[in-house]
Protein backbone atom coordinates (compact mmCIF):
# COMPACT_ATOMS: atom_id res chain seq x y z
CA UNK A 1 0.00 0.00 0.00
CA UNK A 2 1.34 3.80 -0.64
CA UNK A 3 1.06 6.46 1.57
CA UNK A 4 2.03 9.43 1.46
CA UNK A 5 1.94 12.00 4.74
CA UNK A 6 0.25 14.66 5.14
CA UNK A 7 1.28 17.43 7.93
CA UNK A 8 -0.59 20.63 9.18
CA UNK A 9 1.67 23.26 11.22
CA UNK A 10 4.86 21.05 11.01
CA UNK A 11 3.20 18.39 12.57
CA UNK A 12 1.57 15.45 11.14
CA UNK A 13 -2.09 15.28 10.75
CA UNK A 14 -2.60 11.51 9.61
CA UNK A 15 -1.66 9.36 6.40
CA UNK A 16 -3.03 9.26 2.77
CA UNK A 17 -3.03 6.01 0.95
CA UNK A 18 -4.18 4.45 -1.99
CA UNK A 19 -4.93 0.82 -2.72
CA UNK A 20 -4.58 0.64 -6.45
CA UNK A 21 -6.02 -3.41 -6.45
CA UNK A 22 -9.55 -1.70 -5.47
CA UNK A 23 -9.00 1.64 -7.04
CA UNK A 24 -9.73 3.64 -3.67
CA UNK A 25 -7.94 6.22 -1.80
CA UNK A 26 -8.41 6.78 1.88
CA UNK A 27 -7.06 8.85 4.57
CA UNK A 28 -6.76 8.30 8.39
CA UNK A 29 -5.90 10.90 11.16
CA UNK A 30 -3.07 9.63 13.31
CA UNK A 31 -3.20 12.72 15.60
CA UNK A 32 -6.30 14.35 17.28
CA UNK A 33 -4.98 17.56 15.14
CA UNK A 34 -6.61 20.45 13.20
CA UNK A 35 -8.48 18.99 10.22
CA UNK A 36 -6.87 19.30 7.05
CA UNK A 37 -10.15 20.44 5.05
CA UNK A 38 -13.44 22.03 6.76
CA UNK A 39 -15.41 19.21 5.31
CA UNK A 40 -12.93 16.52 6.93
CA UNK A 41 -12.94 16.95 11.01
CA UNK A 42 -11.07 14.61 12.83
CA UNK A 43 -12.22 11.32 13.29
CA UNK A 44 -10.79 7.91 13.98
CA UNK A 45 -12.16 6.07 11.25
CA UNK A 46 -11.32 6.22 7.26
CA UNK A 47 -11.87 8.82 4.75
CA UNK A 48 -12.55 6.68 1.88
CA UNK A 49 -12.69 8.07 -1.46
CA UNK A 50 -13.34 5.90 -4.78
CA UNK A 51 -11.51 6.48 -8.27
CA UNK A 52 -10.32 9.97 -7.32
CA UNK A 53 -8.65 12.36 -4.97
CA UNK A 54 -9.96 13.11 -1.88
CA UNK A 55 -11.34 16.61 -2.74
CA UNK A 56 -9.08 18.99 -1.14
CA UNK A 57 -5.95 16.89 -2.43
CA UNK A 58 -8.16 16.63 -6.09
CA UNK A 59 -7.96 20.39 -6.20
CA UNK A 60 -4.58 20.69 -6.57
CA UNK A 61 -4.09 18.33 -9.70
CA UNK A 62 -3.56 19.54 -13.04
CA UNK A 63 -5.69 19.90 -15.90
CA UNK A 64 -5.82 20.16 -19.49
CA UNK A 65 -2.09 21.62 -20.55
CA UNK A 66 -0.04 20.25 -17.67
CA UNK A 67 -2.05 17.06 -17.29
CA UNK A 68 -0.86 16.14 -20.82
CA UNK A 69 3.07 17.31 -19.80
CA UNK A 70 2.69 15.24 -16.97
CA UNK A 71 1.03 12.27 -18.43
CA UNK A 72 3.82 12.07 -20.90
CA UNK A 73 6.52 12.42 -18.84
CA UNK A 74 5.50 9.71 -15.79
CA UNK A 75 4.13 7.49 -18.19
CA UNK A 76 7.33 7.36 -19.92
CA UNK A 77 9.66 6.74 -16.62
CA UNK A 78 6.70 4.04 -14.66
CA UNK A 79 5.10 2.63 -17.82
CA UNK A 80 1.51 3.57 -16.16
CA UNK A 81 -0.24 6.64 -15.39
CA UNK A 82 -2.44 7.21 -12.09
CA UNK A 83 -3.84 10.15 -9.92
CA UNK A 84 -1.96 8.87 -6.56
CA UNK A 85 1.38 8.95 -8.80
CA UNK A 86 1.15 12.23 -10.06
CA UNK A 87 0.34 13.42 -6.52
CA UNK A 88 3.00 11.85 -5.16
CA UNK A 89 5.43 13.45 -7.62
CA UNK A 90 3.71 17.07 -7.18
CA UNK A 91 2.33 17.08 -3.26
CA UNK A 92 6.30 17.91 -1.72
CA UNK A 93 6.68 20.85 -3.23
CA UNK A 94 3.75 22.33 -2.49
CA UNK A 95 3.74 25.38 -0.01
CA UNK A 96 0.45 25.80 1.43
CA UNK A 97 -1.18 25.84 5.08
CA UNK A 98 -0.91 21.42 4.42
CA UNK A 99 2.55 20.27 3.46
CA UNK A 100 3.46 16.35 2.70
CA UNK A 101 5.94 13.77 2.79
CA UNK A 102 6.10 11.28 -0.25
CA UNK A 103 8.76 8.10 -0.84
CA UNK A 104 9.29 11.36 -4.36
CA UNK A 105 12.04 13.40 -3.24
CA UNK A 106 11.87 16.48 -2.30
CA UNK A 107 13.09 18.99 -5.08
CA UNK A 108 15.45 22.42 -4.77
CA UNK A 109 14.70 24.95 -7.04
CA UNK A 110 16.38 28.45 -7.63
CA UNK A 111 14.42 31.53 -8.65
CA UNK A 112 14.44 33.70 -11.60
CA UNK A 113 14.55 36.97 -11.95
CA UNK A 114 10.70 38.51 -12.30
CA UNK A 115 12.13 41.81 -14.91
CA UNK A 116 13.82 39.38 -16.89
CA UNK A 117 10.73 37.25 -17.15
CA UNK A 118 8.67 40.18 -17.73
CA UNK A 119 10.76 41.34 -20.52
CA UNK A 120 11.42 38.19 -22.05
CA UNK A 121 7.89 36.80 -22.46
CA UNK A 122 8.80 34.11 -25.19
CA UNK A 123 7.68 30.91 -25.46
CA UNK A 124 11.19 30.06 -25.36
CA UNK A 125 11.08 31.50 -21.54
CA UNK A 126 7.80 29.89 -20.94
CA UNK A 127 9.39 26.79 -21.80
CA UNK A 128 12.32 27.09 -19.47
CA UNK A 129 9.73 28.31 -16.72
CA UNK A 130 8.12 25.30 -17.59
CA UNK A 131 10.72 22.82 -17.34
CA UNK A 132 12.35 24.14 -13.96
CA UNK A 133 9.32 24.31 -12.05
CA UNK A 134 7.16 20.65 -13.58
CA UNK A 135 7.13 19.06 -10.21
CA UNK A 136 6.27 22.93 -8.39
CA UNK A 137 2.89 22.65 -10.35
CA UNK A 138 0.16 21.61 -8.25
CA UNK A 139 -2.33 24.23 -10.08
CA UNK A 140 -5.94 23.33 -12.05
CA UNK A 141 -6.94 24.95 -15.12
CA UNK A 142 -6.46 24.20 -18.82
CA UNK A 143 -4.78 26.96 -20.29
CA UNK A 144 -0.82 27.39 -20.23
CA UNK A 145 0.58 28.37 -17.02
CA UNK A 146 3.23 27.59 -14.71
CA UNK A 147 3.99 28.01 -11.28
CA UNK A 148 7.71 29.76 -10.77
CA UNK A 149 9.50 31.53 -7.81
CA UNK A 150 10.52 35.13 -8.57
CA UNK A 151 12.86 37.29 -7.16
CA UNK A 152 12.75 41.00 -6.91
CA UNK A 153 15.60 42.94 -6.84
CA UNK A 154 14.69 46.02 -5.39
CA UNK A 155 13.00 43.97 -2.33
CA UNK A 156 15.42 41.50 -2.16
CA UNK A 157 11.83 39.35 -1.58
CA UNK A 158 10.99 35.81 -3.24
CA UNK A 159 7.36 35.14 -4.43
CA UNK A 160 5.34 32.40 -5.62
CA UNK A 161 3.46 33.60 -9.05
CA UNK A 162 1.28 31.59 -11.34
CA UNK A 163 2.47 32.85 -15.29
CA UNK A 164 -0.23 32.08 -17.64
CA UNK A 165 0.44 32.40 -21.08
CA UNK A 166 -1.82 31.60 -24.20
CA UNK A 167 -2.28 30.08 -27.48
CA UNK A 168 -3.52 30.84 -30.94
CA UNK A 169 -6.97 29.51 -29.58
CA UNK A 170 -7.31 32.10 -27.27
CA UNK A 171 -5.83 35.42 -28.64
CA UNK A 172 -4.59 37.88 -26.47
CA UNK A 173 -5.45 35.77 -22.91
CA UNK A 174 -2.97 38.07 -20.90
CA UNK A 175 -4.46 41.11 -21.87
CA UNK A 176 -8.36 39.53 -22.00
CA UNK A 177 -7.88 38.30 -18.13
CA UNK A 178 -5.89 41.11 -16.78
CA UNK A 179 -8.70 44.33 -17.65
CA UNK A 180 -11.59 41.90 -16.52
CA UNK A 181 -9.61 41.42 -13.45
CA UNK A 182 -9.24 45.12 -12.95
CA UNK A 183 -12.44 45.99 -13.74
CA UNK A 184 -13.89 43.62 -10.94
CA UNK A 185 -11.38 45.04 -8.82
CA UNK A 186 -13.14 48.76 -9.78
CA UNK A 187 -16.38 47.01 -7.71
CA UNK A 188 -13.92 46.80 -4.49
CA UNK A 189 -13.66 43.43 -5.03
CA UNK A 190 -10.21 41.94 -3.73
CA UNK A 191 -8.32 40.44 -6.42
CA UNK A 192 -4.53 39.15 -6.61
CA UNK A 193 -1.71 41.22 -7.47
CA UNK A 194 -1.39 40.96 -11.26
CA UNK A 195 1.60 41.94 -13.66
CA UNK A 196 1.35 42.09 -17.04
CA UNK A 197 4.35 41.32 -19.38
CA UNK A 198 6.24 43.99 -21.72
CA UNK A 199 4.95 41.97 -25.02
CA UNK A 200 1.56 40.67 -23.30
CA UNK A 201 2.02 37.19 -23.49
CA UNK A 202 2.33 36.67 -20.02
CA UNK A 203 0.17 37.44 -16.89
CA UNK A 204 1.91 37.05 -13.46
CA UNK A 205 -0.66 36.09 -10.70
CA UNK A 206 1.24 36.89 -7.14
CA UNK A 207 -0.06 33.71 -5.09
CA UNK A 208 -2.97 34.95 -2.14
CA UNK A 209 -2.31 31.90 0.25
CA UNK A 210 0.31 33.22 2.29
CA UNK A 211 -0.96 36.03 5.43
CA UNK A 212 2.72 38.20 5.24
CA UNK A 213 1.44 39.72 9.24
CA UNK A 214 2.25 36.27 10.25
CA UNK A 215 4.57 34.95 7.50
CA UNK A 216 2.31 31.75 7.71
CA UNK A 217 0.41 30.33 4.68
CA UNK A 218 -3.56 30.56 5.06
CA UNK A 219 -5.79 27.91 4.47
CA UNK A 220 -7.62 27.46 0.99
CA UNK A 221 -10.07 25.58 -0.23
CA UNK A 222 -12.33 25.68 -3.49
CA UNK A 223 -16.13 25.88 -3.31
CA UNK A 224 -15.96 22.78 -5.04
CA UNK A 225 -13.93 21.18 -2.63
CA UNK A 226 -16.56 22.25 0.38
CA UNK A 227 -19.06 20.57 -1.54
CA UNK A 228 -17.48 17.36 -1.72
CA UNK A 229 -16.66 17.25 -5.14
CA UNK A 230 -13.77 16.19 -7.79
CA UNK A 231 -12.25 18.66 -10.91
CA UNK A 232 -14.70 16.21 -13.27
CA UNK A 233 -17.49 17.65 -11.55
CA UNK A 234 -16.93 21.31 -11.58
CA UNK A 235 -19.60 22.54 -13.64
CA UNK A 236 -22.44 20.65 -12.47
CA UNK A 237 -23.35 23.31 -9.94
CA UNK A 238 -25.15 26.45 -8.93
CA UNK A 239 -24.46 29.83 -7.61
CA UNK A 240 -27.57 28.86 -5.35
CA UNK A 241 -25.03 26.66 -3.67
CA UNK A 242 -22.05 28.70 -4.02
CA UNK A 243 -23.57 31.28 -1.93
CA UNK A 244 -25.03 28.46 0.10
CA UNK A 245 -21.74 27.30 1.26
CA UNK A 246 -19.57 30.31 1.47
CA UNK A 247 -22.34 31.66 3.97
CA UNK A 248 -22.38 28.27 6.27
CA UNK A 249 -18.59 28.34 6.20
CA UNK A 250 -17.42 32.18 6.68
CA UNK A 251 -17.18 33.97 9.84
CA UNK A 252 -17.04 37.49 8.87
CA UNK A 253 -21.14 36.55 6.44
CA UNK A 254 -22.03 39.98 5.66
CA UNK A 255 -18.49 41.22 3.60
CA UNK A 256 -18.13 37.89 2.19
CA UNK A 257 -21.68 37.74 1.10
CA UNK A 258 -21.47 40.86 -0.14
CA UNK A 259 -17.99 40.39 -1.83
CA UNK A 260 -19.51 36.96 -3.50
CA UNK A 261 -22.74 38.62 -5.38
CA UNK A 262 -20.17 41.68 -6.66
CA UNK A 263 -18.39 38.66 -8.18
CA UNK A 264 -21.05 36.93 -9.64
CA UNK A 265 -22.56 39.80 -10.71
CA UNK A 266 -19.29 40.60 -12.67
CA UNK A 267 -18.81 37.15 -13.94
CA UNK A 268 -22.37 38.18 -15.79
CA UNK A 269 -21.49 41.79 -17.11
CA UNK A 270 -17.93 40.86 -18.14
CA UNK A 271 -19.53 37.60 -19.59
CA UNK A 272 -17.11 34.73 -18.00
CA UNK A 273 -18.71 31.72 -19.09
CA UNK A 274 -15.92 29.43 -17.22
CA UNK A 275 -16.78 30.83 -13.90
CA UNK A 276 -17.11 27.10 -12.47
CA UNK A 277 -17.10 25.80 -8.76
CA UNK A 278 -13.15 25.54 -8.74
CA UNK A 279 -12.97 29.48 -8.98
CA UNK A 280 -14.38 30.42 -6.35
CA UNK A 281 -12.72 29.94 -2.66
CA UNK A 282 -12.45 30.68 1.19
CA UNK A 283 -9.29 31.46 2.89
CA UNK A 284 -8.88 30.79 6.72
CA UNK A 285 -6.07 31.55 9.46
CA UNK A 286 -4.07 28.97 11.16
CA UNK A 287 -6.65 28.69 14.10
CA UNK A 288 -9.20 28.87 11.49
CA UNK A 289 -11.24 32.10 13.56
CA UNK A 290 -11.41 33.88 10.97
CA UNK A 291 -13.13 32.64 7.31
CA UNK A 292 -13.72 34.23 4.40
CA UNK A 293 -14.32 34.91 0.85
CA UNK A 294 -11.00 34.30 -1.07
CA UNK A 295 -9.74 37.24 -3.53
CA UNK A 296 -11.52 36.98 -7.23
CA UNK A 297 -9.42 34.97 -9.91
CA UNK A 298 -9.72 33.48 -13.09
CA UNK A 299 -12.04 35.96 -14.68
CA UNK A 300 -11.90 36.29 -18.32
CA UNK A 301 -14.55 37.43 -21.00
CA UNK A 302 -15.56 33.39 -22.78
CA UNK A 303 -17.99 34.96 -25.27
CA UNK A 304 -15.45 36.96 -27.08
CA UNK A 305 -13.91 32.97 -28.40
CA UNK A 306 -17.12 31.68 -28.27
CA UNK A 307 -19.85 33.74 -29.43
CA UNK A 308 -22.90 31.29 -27.94
CA UNK A 309 -20.94 30.51 -24.78
CA UNK A 310 -22.99 30.67 -21.79
CA UNK A 311 -22.28 30.73 -17.62
CA UNK A 312 -20.97 27.69 -16.38
CA UNK A 313 -23.20 27.43 -13.42
CA UNK A 314 -27.29 27.59 -13.03
CA UNK A 315 -28.32 30.24 -11.94
CA UNK A 316 -32.50 30.11 -11.19
CA UNK A 317 -32.22 26.50 -12.64
CA UNK A 318 -31.21 27.65 -15.80
CA UNK A 319 -27.62 28.97 -17.76
CA UNK A 320 -28.63 31.66 -19.24
CA UNK A 321 -27.08 35.17 -19.38
CA UNK A 322 -29.55 37.29 -16.88
CA UNK A 323 -29.68 40.74 -16.71
CA UNK A 324 -30.48 43.50 -13.92
CA UNK A 325 -34.25 42.38 -12.31
CA UNK A 326 -32.86 38.03 -11.87
CA UNK A 327 -29.14 39.48 -10.80
CA UNK A 328 -30.88 41.59 -7.85
CA UNK A 329 -33.61 38.68 -7.25
CA UNK A 330 -30.76 36.56 -6.74
CA UNK A 331 -28.94 38.56 -4.15
CA UNK A 332 -32.26 39.13 -2.16
CA UNK A 333 -32.94 35.59 -2.20
CA UNK A 334 -29.75 33.99 -1.91
CA UNK A 335 -27.11 36.18 -0.88
CA UNK A 336 -28.95 37.63 2.30
CA UNK A 337 -29.36 41.12 0.86
CA UNK A 338 -32.10 44.05 0.98
CA UNK A 339 -33.59 44.89 -2.22
CA UNK A 340 -32.06 48.34 -1.58
CA UNK A 341 -28.32 46.95 -1.00
CA UNK A 342 -28.73 44.47 -3.80
CA UNK A 343 -29.77 47.26 -5.98
CA UNK A 344 -27.08 49.43 -4.60
CA UNK A 345 -24.36 46.71 -5.46
CA UNK A 346 -25.64 45.85 -8.84
CA UNK A 347 -24.96 49.84 -9.11
CA UNK A 348 -21.47 49.64 -8.18
CA UNK A 349 -20.97 46.51 -10.32
CA UNK A 350 -22.59 48.85 -13.56
CA UNK A 351 -20.12 51.80 -12.71
CA UNK A 352 -17.19 49.50 -12.37
CA UNK A 353 -17.81 47.88 -15.66
CA UNK A 354 -18.46 51.38 -17.50
CA UNK A 355 -15.17 52.35 -15.84
CA UNK A 356 -13.80 48.85 -17.38
CA UNK A 357 -14.61 50.06 -20.97
CA UNK A 358 -13.61 53.47 -20.98
CA UNK A 359 -10.22 51.82 -20.11
CA UNK A 360 -10.40 49.53 -22.60
CA UNK A 361 -11.41 51.70 -24.97
CA UNK A 362 -9.00 53.86 -24.47
CA UNK A 363 -5.95 51.09 -24.63
CA UNK A 364 -7.46 49.16 -27.84
CA UNK A 365 -7.19 53.30 -29.45
CA UNK A 366 -3.37 53.17 -28.67
CA UNK A 367 -2.63 49.56 -29.08
CA UNK A 368 -3.51 48.21 -32.34
CA UNK A 369 -2.22 44.63 -31.56
CA UNK A 370 -5.15 44.08 -29.78
CA UNK A 371 -7.79 45.98 -31.66
CA UNK A 372 -9.92 42.78 -32.68
CA UNK A 373 -10.02 40.96 -29.47
CA UNK A 374 -10.62 44.06 -27.02
CA UNK A 375 -13.15 45.37 -29.64
CA UNK A 376 -15.27 42.48 -29.66
CA UNK A 377 -14.69 42.56 -25.85
CA UNK A 378 -15.96 46.07 -25.69
CA UNK A 379 -19.10 45.39 -27.86
CA UNK A 380 -19.99 42.53 -25.53
CA UNK A 381 -19.33 44.63 -22.56
CA UNK A 382 -21.54 47.33 -23.75
CA UNK A 383 -24.58 44.91 -24.06
CA UNK A 384 -24.15 43.92 -20.21
CA UNK A 385 -23.73 47.46 -19.70
CA UNK A 386 -27.72 48.14 -21.06
CA UNK A 387 -29.13 45.73 -17.76
CA UNK A 388 -30.54 43.49 -20.74
CA UNK A 389 -32.34 39.45 -20.23
CA UNK A 390 -30.94 37.03 -21.59
CA UNK A 391 -34.27 37.19 -23.50
CA UNK A 392 -33.62 40.34 -24.97
CA UNK A 393 -30.03 39.87 -26.20
CA UNK A 394 -30.86 36.57 -27.86
CA UNK A 395 -33.71 38.41 -30.25
CA UNK A 396 -30.85 40.92 -30.79
CA UNK A 397 -29.04 37.88 -32.63
CA UNK A 398 -31.66 36.31 -34.41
Amino acid sequence: MKKIDVIVDEQKAGELFYEQDKNSYGFNYTADHKPISLIMPYRASTYNWKYKLHPIFDMNMPEGYLFEIFKKYLSKEYGYIDDFLIFSHLCVNIQSRLTYDSPIAKDEFASYDRDEILNNDTPDTFAKIMTAFLTKNAISGIQPKSLALLSDKESLTTKEYIIKTWGDEYSELALNEYFCLKTVEKAGVVIPNIQLSKNNKFLLVERFNYDKTTNKFLGFEEILVLLGKNKDEKYSGSYEQVTKVVYSVTTNKIESMKALYKTIVMNYLLRNGDAHLKNFGILYDEEIKNIYFAPAYDIVNTVVYFNKDRPALSMFGKKLWFGKKKLVKFGVENCYLSQSEAVHLYAVCQNALQSGIQELENYVRIHKPFEEIGSKMLGIWKVSQDGKTYKEILLETL
